[in-house]
């Protein structure tokens, strides 16, 4: 966690980063009122919503795996790279994403 900050109003400031990222980041916000609490896990009508990068598939896929991530799909070739499909705790899709050049 790079910051957790209380706004007011319940409102919190949350951003996060992987180990060793130069830039990389999330800010995370909770739900304010019952409309936004309505979307939480579909922000995306049902689709990838973001992508994980890695450079090590297989290793992060098995860690993954091993704490009980949800994947959607077996993990699969494409022209592009190694990806599958997981969700956050909230059913959000993500592609866990090695591209063939790194």
């Amino acid at each position: 966690m790079i910051e957790n900050t209380a706004l007011g109003g319940g409102k919190q400031w949350v951003l996060v980063a992987p180990p060793n990222s130069r830039g990389t980041c999330l800010l995370l916000a909770q739900a304010a009122n019952p409309e936004q609490a309505s979307r939480i896990g579909n922000q995306t009508g049902g689709r990838v919503f973001l992508f994980l990068h890695t450079d090590d598939f297989w290793g992060d896929y098995q860690a993954m795996k091993a704490r009980n991530v949800r994947f959607r799909e077996e993990p699969r070739q494409e022209p592009y790279g190694t990806v599958a499909v997981f969700e956050d705790l909230y059913g959000n899709k993500w592609d866990l994403l090695q591209l063939k050049n790194s």
